[in-house]
């Protein structure tokens, strides 16, 4: 008895001994419950102080070599005024395996950099609520997305993800970074520039300059068609249906402007019409059947070795190709056309004012000083650091005008778009990728954020080549030669957030899989045999319950119409 009173005593000793380091602030005062919301974790007291710290990023992106961010000017900068350094790596490889891995394992990182898998690492309890931070720290971050902030909120309420695109003002991109059918400026000027808007006259003007030139100069075979659809971006070939009937892109449905109501596209006659569009073209020997499986490097060196004479592509996708191309032949470069199925039919490539809330950056369940990532997070929305990370250093990456106006001389815009320059400098890694502005916002002072939209930096740019199309086309931009996007309050329907494992997601990923299994076998086919792959693909669409998707998703645009 006398023993177990001992032991009794001793126990009460320690558990107060704990206590007082606790309330003390002592070393072990970090033995609380890991990355609780709103309280700091390891490392830093939560008072946003310079002390030296690293943390891990991974980005589910492949924008950039994987590096410490104090290796780039950007994030040396950012590490004097916060003291915090990040690890970042790129994905490698499949996105489904990564992801996979990584929640088996719960190993994850400080930082994820969505692009594709929130719902799954949401589902997985993989993310931290960002609501108690947002608001105790993150200043910016509200003024930044507090307008969004229903949007952003999961069904259970919390905020779990900042999204990379959060527009403050307005200013329309002059250029096409979305989707359109791209084609050989060479093919352009060779028949004098002729508008082209529909898919006939788009292969047609491919199939009269091959037929003229089946060889590039150094005897290299031509290639008429292709379309950019590396592993994970086959709905860039199943996209296209969309486009060319007139609609934006809203993911996997065409939403009605008068019912609002949502369809599929798959099986429809839209898609029917485009992918017999490509069977008849394959057959002619026009279309580039490693469409199918040549990874986004090879896709690029076909284009910039100058045979592939038309494509499809979201420009964002081949932005690196395009930057290499500004520094040779121009006739070699790739000018956008809005194509449409046929005439009468109003284009819509450009995208509304938009926001996306599932592509964006979350703190993993594992981050350890979640206050210090959301300080560094607020850090970078300041003003100048948006400028920063967009523009550059005053006086050596851009410069101002007595009217206060963001200009470039020729070297400083050639280094803008330099991806080796854009990867020492810190672009490759903080432009996209991280809580930031929208590509169509206006600083307060009235200079767009995107230096790409700063309409003094658009016309410096312009070549001769740029010159002779727009003249050609009677358009000052080349998104003016498009038809101006109609007013889509919900846009875009892909960001819609779908439970995993539900119903819906069930039926999204099976018409996913039966697109990738039947539109390649289609539109490889022997003519003669495509009718009855078609057959066979819709019985095989008829046996999933679209309609409830189809269901969910209108009830998803109009609750944004309300």
């Amino acid at each position: 008895m006398r023993k177990r009173k001992i032991l009794l005593i001793c126990m009460a000793f320690i558990m107060m001994a704990s206590l007082f380091a606790a309330c003390s602030g002592g070393k072990d005062a970090n033995t609380q419950p890991a990355n609780t919301p709103g309280t700091t974790n390891g490392g830093n007291n939560g008072d946003g102080g310079l002390e030296p710290v690293t943390f891990t990023y991974f980005n589910f992106q492949n924008r950039a070599q994987d590096k410490m961010a104090s290796e780039t000017t950007i994030g040396k900068i950012l590490q004097d005024q916060t003291g915090v350094d990040w690890k970042i790596e790129y994905l490698v490889g499949d996105a489904e395996t990564k992801s996979g891995v990584m929640m088996a394992g719960g190993d994850y990182p400080d930082v994820i950099g969505l692009d594709g898998q929130y719902e799954k690492f949401l589902d997985a309890g993989a993310l931290l609520p960002l609501d108690d931070l947002i608001e105790q720290h993150g200043p910016n971050i509200k003024r930044v997305y507090e307008p969004y902030f229903d949007l952003m909120r999961h069904s259970d309420g919390h905020i779990y993800i900042l999204p990379y695109s959060a527009n403050v003002g307005y200013i329309p991109e002059p250029d096409i970074g979305q989707g359109a059918f791209w084609i050989q400026r060479s093919v352009l000027k060779e028949f004098g520039y002729p508008f082209v808007t529909t898919l006939n006259e788009y292969f047609d003007l491919i199939r009269q300059y091959i037929q003229k030139y089946p060889t590039t100069e150094d005897g290299a075979r031509r290639i008429g068609f292709a379309i950019y659809a590396p592993t994970g971006a086959f709905y860039t070939v199943t996209n296209a249906s969309n486009h060319l009937a007139g609609y934006p892109n809203d993911g996997d449905v065409m939403i009605d402007m008068e019912t609002y109501e949502a369809k599929m596209y798959a099986g429809s006659e839209w898609e029917k019409r485009w992918v017999k569009a490509l069977n008849d073209l394959n057959a002619e020997g026009l279309f580039d059947p490693e469409t199918f499986t040549m990874d986004q490097d090879q896709f690029i060196e076909k284009m910039t070795t100058g045979r592939l004479l038309g494509f499809f592509a979201y420009g964002w996708q081949v932005g690196e190709a395009t930057n290499v191309l500004r520094t040779g032949p121009d006739e070699m470069r790739y000018a956008p056309l809005p194509v449409t199925f046929e005439e009468g039919i109003k284009d819509q490539y450009l995208d509304p004012p938009s926001f996306v809330a599932n592509r964006g950056v979350a703190l993993s369940v594992k981050a350890k000083d979640p206050v210090r990532i959301i300080q560094y997070f607020d850090n970078m929305l300041k003003e100048e650091n948006q400028k920063l990370i967009q523009w550059g250093i005053e006086g050596e990456n851009y410069l101002v005008d007595e009217n206060g106006r963001f200009y470039m001389t020729k070297e400083q815009l050639d280094n803008r778009n330099d991806n080796q320059f854009k990867e020492k400098f810190g672009w490759m890694d903080f432009e996209y990728g991280w809580p930031r502005y929208g590509n169509n916002s206006v600083f307060e002072d009235g200079n767009a954020f995107a230096v790409g939209n700063q309409p003094e930096i658009f016309q410096m740019g312009l070549t001769d080549g740029d010159k002779a199309i727009l003249e050609a086309f009677g358009a000052e931009t080349f998104s003016g030669y498009f038809s101006e996007p109609d007013e889509r309050p919900w846009y875009p329907a892909w960001s819609f957030t779908i439970e995993q494992g539900s119903p819906e997601q069930l039926v999204k990923k099976q018409v996913e899989e039966l697109q990738l299994q039947y539109v390649t076998q289609m539109v490889l086919a022997n003519p003669a045999d495509f009718e009855g792959l078609w057959e066979r693909y819709t019985q095989e669409l008829s046996r999933l319950d679209i309609a409830r998707y189809e269901q969910f998703m209108t009830e998803e645009v109009k609750k944004r119409l309300n």
